[in-house]
């Protein structure tokens, strides 16, 4: 009964293929660590599911041929078909590996260059590495330290490479020579080992003692390296001079004697004429020829061919496996389908294209267009976006009445509705639907995927995405036109202007991620850059320019424009308490600096005292024989008015410029209001700012 529990207990916790998105898991798990590694041919041969040795694809009855490239052990052809492995449909198996095993192996396109310089640093005769034992320990000693990184490892094989030079090797006498890469007709792949350089005395004299006979002896110095030669190499090499050459592996995983077919739903088939005619997928057409060439291999082999031929079949079938790879190498001409390669990388390419690119609903694209009267927190919808955009919320008590009306308004009419996901899951288009009737009949837990309204959560991205404030939250505001719109302060984090640029919007779906987008991605919480925590949301442009014009020394204002521009502020909406006067008689007059002053801290109610002194562009610096007796008295009378000094959130002197209000500087009212008091009265601040242009 134990011995049946365990069995049980262990096909339960076997791991299953699937097409699903995730899998649920009982519990958390650690990594501890990752390697990456090529496949040898074992290894190969253990994840495969079948063997691939019929060059025919299909039988006479169009059905997948066993042993061909289409066999159902590799998973499903078609929607109609069974996976004989796992008997799973076309929509559950994901598929299974095949491989096919070489007559006799080829070279790594992937990895020939390191191929050869492996080849360059050891013996062609009995595999050990060109180095004295001495300089092998020590080396080895280097190169085992744990404190030795990556690029210092990359250093000392860069010195092990310089030592091993053509010579005589040290265990078994013989004279290595110089090893390239063979010429370009032979495959594009080929490796020579050249000693025509490095004979000695001996064969010199040999050679010319001979030199009397008539039936002359050859001597070949130049001698190539084929893979099988290559392989048997490797195998004998020892894993103390892997490691000294910082290999993190075998080295015989650089051949290729097994190679691995994708499961067949990765590479479907596209049947026309009524299923009577096929066109197959491209990897399946090199694949096939490889096994066509491996088949013409195995015959030649078995007939006792000329050496020529079967080395012609061998070259034959290099350049099929390097097409399967790389079909883009210099050694192939023009190529009529796409390697494994050309699949995996560029704009196109599985990472780029599939992995890294995202393919999202709810999304909108417009052109964007400055709005000083928004705060920096709110983005401009057009109504044309917003009826198309749509958040899914649930009916309740509060908000039942609300999505009535949206129901009624319908899918034309903004605010509206689009459709209404009933309790038991079905859906209702209101385009449709009798809207009268869907708002009469509206209950308690049903979903009104409603248009956008003011208020929701959004968030707003440009791209090149290069840090991750290029995408931040702010609160829709729906208005008339075709643009997205937002401040001007906001466009530093996005690298935005305004000469044509194209920005995207995204609406969250779940309450869930409208709180995460609004706690962790919203733009009061992320007035400062995580490179170096200086203010990256600021003023700019005219806001600059306005500002310094108002704090001006000769600018005054009446009661009546004072009290417009104050209003203007806070929209109307907030409480403001007017200062004395600066001017008495005859009239009442304010200053500029007043109305900043004003802009910082507008009622008693606002408990911010900002006290702050920053030296403008325009501040008159003082030689420095006058800097020892200066004073914050004499600062203040510059002529040029370029000393800004706050005290209590008055402005007493100084034209506010860049320094004071833009971005970049640590020391500005921006960044020393967030860090006395919050993000929120930064960006009060900033919204009150903006109306001044």
């Amino acid at each position: 009964m134990a011995a049946a529990r365990w069995q049980q207990q262990g096909e339960a916790q076997k791991l299953r293929c699937t097409k699903e998105p995730y899998v649920d898991d009982d519990g958390t798990h650690r990594i501890k660590s990752m390697r990456f590694s090529t496949l040898s041919g074992g290894e190969v041969r253990k994840s495969a599911e079948a063997q691939v040795y019929n060059g025919w694809i299909y039988d006479e009855n169009r059905k997948p041929a066993p042993g061909g490239l289409l066999d159902t052990r590799m998973g499903a052809a078609n929607k109609f078909g069974e996976c004989t492995t796992c008997h799973g449909s076309y929509t559950e198996c994901p598929g299974h590996f095949g491989y096919i095993k070489l007559a006799l192996p080829v070279f790594n396109v992937g990895f020939f260059n390191s191929t050869v310089n492996v080849l360059k640093c050891i013996c062609k005769r009995c595999s050990r590495v060109l180095l004295s034992e001495k300089d092998r320990q020590e080396f080895l000693k280097r190169m085992r330290n744990l404190r030795a990184e990556v690029l210092h490892k990359s250093v000392i094989l860069s010195k092990v490479r310089d030592k091993c030079r053509p010579c005589r090797c040290h265990w078994c006498g013989y004279m290595n020579g110089v090893t390239k890469k063979g010429p370009k007709d032979r495959g594009g792949l080929a490796i020579v080992h050249d000693c025509s350089k490095t004979l000695d005395r001996t064969t010199e004299e040999l050679r010319s003692a001979l030199s009397h006979k008539k039936e002359k002896l050859s001597f070949p110095s130049v001698h190539l390296l084929d893979p099988q030669t290559v392989l048997a190499l490797f195998t004998r090499m020892t894993d103390e001079d892997c490691e000294l050459l910082n290999l993190g592996d075998r080295p015989e995983k650089l051949i290729i004697t097994e190679i691995a077919v994708p499961p067949v739903p990765i590479r479907p088939s596209v049947f026309v004429g009524g299923n009577k005619m096929s066109n197959e997928h491209s990897i399946t057409c090199i694949l096939k020829n490889i096994v066509t060439a491996n088949h013409i291999i195995k015959e030649a082999l078995k007939k006792g061919e000329s050496p020529v031929n079967c080395f012609n079949s061998w070259q034959d079938l290099q350049l099929q496996v390097i097409e399967y790879i790389n079909s883009d190498a210099p050694s192939l001409s023009d190529s009529q389908h796409r390697g494994l390669m050309q699949r995996l990388k560029g704009k196109t390419g599985r990472f780029r294209g599939n992995l890294s690119g995202k393919r999202t609903e709810y999304t909108g694209r417009t052109v964007i267009s400055p709005d000083p009267n928004l705060r920096i927190t709110e983005v401009a919808i057009p109504v044309l976006m917003a009826r198309v955009l749509t958040y899914p919320e649930r009916v309740s008590y509060h908000n039942i009445e609300k999505l009535r009306q949206c129901i009624q308004n319908g899918p034309n009419k903004h605010p509206g509705a689009n459709f209404i996901i009933q309790s038991d899951g079905t859906k209702l288009h209101l385009k449709y639907a009798d809207r009268r009737i869907a708002a009469r009949d509206l209950k308690y837990g049903c979903i009104v995927e409603r248009h956008l309204e003011d208020g929701d959560i959004v968030l707003f991205n440009r791209q090149p995405s290069l840090h991750r404030m290029s995408i931040m939250s702010h609160r829709a505001r729906i208005m008339p036109w075709r643009t997205l719109r937002f401040n001007e302060s906001v466009c530093n984090p996005y690298n935005a202007d305004f000469d044509g640029d194209e920005m995207n919007l995204h609406v969250p779906q779940t309450e869930e991620a409208r709180t995460e987008a609004l706690m962790l991605m919203g733009v009061q919480n992320n007035l400062c850059t995580p490179k170096n925590g200086e203010i990256l949301v600021a003023s700019t442009q005219d806001f600059l320019t306005s500002s310094f014009l108002v704090t001006r020394k000769d600018t005054f204002y009446d009661r009546s424009y004072f009290t417009l521009l104050c209003s203007y502020l806070g929209d109307a909406m907030e409480y403001i308490d007017l200062p004395t006067p600066a001017l008495i008689k005859p009239i009442e007059l304010w200053t500029g600096k007043q109305l900043f002053s004003v802009l910082v801290r507008p009622n008693a109610c606002t408990k911010v005292f900002l006290n702050l002194t920053v030296e403008e562009k325009i501040y008159m610096k003082l030689k420095e024989r006058d800097k020892k007796a200066i004073t914050v008295l004499e600062e203040t009378m510059c002529p040029n008015d370029g000393f800004v000094y706050f005290r209590n959130s008055e402005l007493l002197c100084g034209q506010v410029g860049k320094k004071t209000l833009g971005n970049g500087n640590n020391e500005g009212m921006f960044s020393v209001l967030i860090r006395d008091y919050n993000s929120h009265a930064a960006a009060s601040c900033m919204n009150r700012l903006a109306k001044f242009r």
